[in-house]
């Protein structure tokens, strides 16, 4: 006898190799993704359907815009929220916006792709490539050698100066939020609120040569 599909393995199933696509990222990587249509059929099996995704907030900003997206499950007893985000698309010429409309649907795309993925759909795609999912869990901070709290020889953590620099020379090389937690997660599997000193000098360093 056949043994019916869990919701689970109908939700962490592979996709088809058909469906993967491969898309330049920062700092040499090479992405892999599958398009959201394939996303809505997986939920559609996983939930016969029942299910709907809305988005709560968003954000417009110079160079990119950020939505909170969130899915529901049934009846609303289970929810999923991630954030999503896109650039915004400028004429090459004049930099003028040319679709907000459509940039603000690209940033409700990848919010409702990662929320999925929070229910492990395309799970697989970070696996094998140099990519690794996002941290669903915020990471404890690096308890310091010795059992020092951080005044004595341990390492100790990043300071806001540095942090703010991160994120201003990202912004400044139309590097993502998302990008840059991926590098420091791939790098030092951690997020950039929890690096050391010492990481935060070296993402420094690597982003000004980018």
């Amino acid at each position: 006898m056949t043994l019916k599909p869990t919701i689970r393995q109908v939700l962490e199933k592979p996709f088809d190799a058909s469906l993967v696509k491969t898309r330049p990222g920062h700092f040499g990587q090479n992405l892999h993704y599958v398009e959201a249509p394939a996303y809505i059929r997986r939920l559609n099996e996983a939930f016969e359907g029942s299910w709907s995704f809305e988005i709560c907030a968003h954000e417009v900003m110079e160079k990119e815009v950020l939505v909170v997206g969130k899915l529901t499950i049934g009846n609303g007893a289970i929810v999923k929220m991630a954030f999503g985000s896109s650039a915004v698309t400028r004429h090459s010429e004049t930099g003028d916006i040319l679709s907000l409309g459509d940039d603000l649907k690209a940033a409700a795309t990848d919010a409702l792709k990662k929320a999925s993925s929070l229910w492990g759909i395309g799970l697989h795609l970070y696996e094998g490539n140099g990519n690794k999912p996002e941290p669903q869990e915020e990471p404890k901070a690096e308890k310091p050698a010795n059992g020092t709290n951080g005044n004595g020889n341990g390492p100790q953590r990043l300071t806001a100066k540095q942090l703010a620099a991160i994120y201003a020379i990202a912004n400044a090389r139309n590097i993502s939020k998302d990008d840059i937690q991926r590098l420091t997660v791939r790098k030092f599997e951690r997020v950039p609120d929890f690096l050391t000193k010492a990481q935060a000098s070296e993402v420094i360093q690597e982003l000004q040569s980018a």
